[in-house]
């Protein structure tokens, strides 16, 4: 069965809404990448990796997603002129969701922007075990099992979900991009090399925290 999920950042300065989220709506993955870890490490939020260096990603269509106060303070980041758009709230520095232009329709938004709103469900309950672990060749001493080589059924679940998304017309209306333009209705700050490379030390592949 979907609900309606709030969505909300630490300070409580940016919150929306989640529509018609359920397991069924949504794919939820745990994703070891270096950028994901990068780009936390950046917001100085690191203690939303698990001890592996995973993030917990709930995907989304777009049109499943609204903010209704504090888009003023949502802001996004770049590792490279060509990465993912990291959106975050510039005020906690709370993630808000990944994505690509609105040609591939999907955000990914990690948990914790679930967990901070009053009326919070375990993301269990909600959105189903994560169905897979990926790119656990950048993960934090022992890979978890499963996430070094390709999960097929993962993959062929997202793409699935991608393509429906994309038939639906469910790009829209996107919570971070306008429509007329297509440009990015927030701010965009790209990481330059120097900064980019300063945060490389911190993330996987490496050994086992002390």
């Amino acid at each position: 069965m979907s609900t309606d999920v709030e969505l909300q950042c630490r300070c409580g300065k940016v919150h929306g809404w989640l529509r018609d989220a359920s397991p069924s709506t949504s794919n939820r993955v745990v994703c070891y990448c270096d950028d994901c870890q990068a780009f936390l490490h950046h917001l100085g939020r690191a203690e939303l990796l698990d001890e592996r260096g995973g993030s917990d990603i709930v995907q989304v269509a777009p049109s499943m997603i609204s903010f209704d106060r504090g888009s003023e303070l949502v802001a996004a980041l770049r590792l490279t002129p060509k990465g993912l758009y990291r959106w975050y709230a510039s005020c906690c520095k709370t993630p808000l969701g990944n994505s690509l232009t609105p040609r591939v329709p999907f955000i990914g938004i990690v948990t914790e922007l679930f967990q901070q709103a009053p009326s919070a469900r375990p993301c269990d309950e909600v959105f189903g075990a994560p169905r897979g672990r990926i790119m656990g060749k950048f993960a934090i001493g022992e890979p978890p099992p499963g996430s070094l080589k390709p999960d097929v059924r993962l993959l062929a679940h997202t793409i699935r979900k991608l393509i429906s998304w994309k038939l639906r017309g469910n790009a829209w209306p996107h919570p971070f991009f306008d429509r007329a333009s297509g440009n990015p209705r927030y701010a965009v700050t790209v990481l330059s090399t120097a900064e980019r490379d300063a945060l490389r030390p911190l993330c996987g592949p490496r050994p086992a925290r002390a």
